[in-house]
């Protein structure tokens, strides 16, 4: 077990590797394998335990009604996979976890991790910390599918970036990161910040952007 791996998980932050071992000293759990491109979970699938990524990366994906595959987030080593799900009424998969490379799971069976969670008060608040921030992100997901157009969506992504000067914004992630935030194709990322530009309600330079407009660029998120 690569405890120096787990002091950056957020289950585990503010907490030495030695810390760690201790703390997991006696708590049964166990290591799970799978080759690259394995479905490791199903959405449906109850979440029966907790589950941390000890190597390579797994995502998450679901596929609409047209058949398209949405890919939702990449989670590396080492995260959790679907934390805010392994309690409430509903604890069930809300997507399809697929291995991206071949990984490696620890696994927490859910009553062992309970009586975990009521041992350790510092793994209890780091774990309400995680399902509150999933819960962050999830809503974050929601607001931009209420926007029709990938301008749309953009502009309102770029409206509630925090200002790196005056009108000037950086981008905090890459297009491709943007295509797989929004459920869109790549390329109409960059068509559609290069629409704005030519509209004149943005300046591009890299990750920077300048907003010459911004009623312009709020306009287009009501279309």
């Amino acid at each position: 077990m690569d405890y120096n791996l787990l002091s950056r998980s957020p289950l585990f932050r503010g907490m030495t590797p030695a810390e760690i071992e201790k703390s997991l000293y006696g708590v049964p759990r166990q290591s799970r394998k799978f080759r690259d491109g394995t479905l490791v979970f199903q959405t449906g699938e109850p979440v029966g335990s907790l589950a941390i990524v000890l190597s390579g990366t797994v995502k998450g994906e679901m596929t609409d009604y047209t058949g398209r595959v949405i890919k939702i987030e990449d989670i590396p080593a080492p995260g959790a996979i679907a934390p805010a799900f392994i309690f409430g009424r509903n604890n069930r998969f809300p997507v399809n976890v697929v291995s991206v490379t071949a990984i490696e799971l620890m696994t927490i069976e859910k009553q062992a991790f309970l009586a975990y969670l009521r041992d350790n008060d510092r793994i209890l608040v780091n774990f309400l910390d995680m399902i509150s921030n999933r819960s962050q992100f999830l809503s974050e997901k929601i607001k931009f599918l209420n926007f029709k157009t990938i301008k749309g969506k953009l502009a309102q992504y770029i409206l509630d970036l925090p200002e790196m000067g005056k009108n000037e914004v950086r981008l905090d992630r890459t297009q491709n990161d943007l295509a797989d935030y929004f459920g869109v194709a790549r390329p109409s990322v960059g068509r559609a910040l290069g629409d704005m530009e030519e509209m004149g309600l943005i300046g591009t330079s890299g990750k920077s952007i300048t907003i010459y407009d911004k009623e312009g660029l709020a306009g287009l998120t009501t279309e």
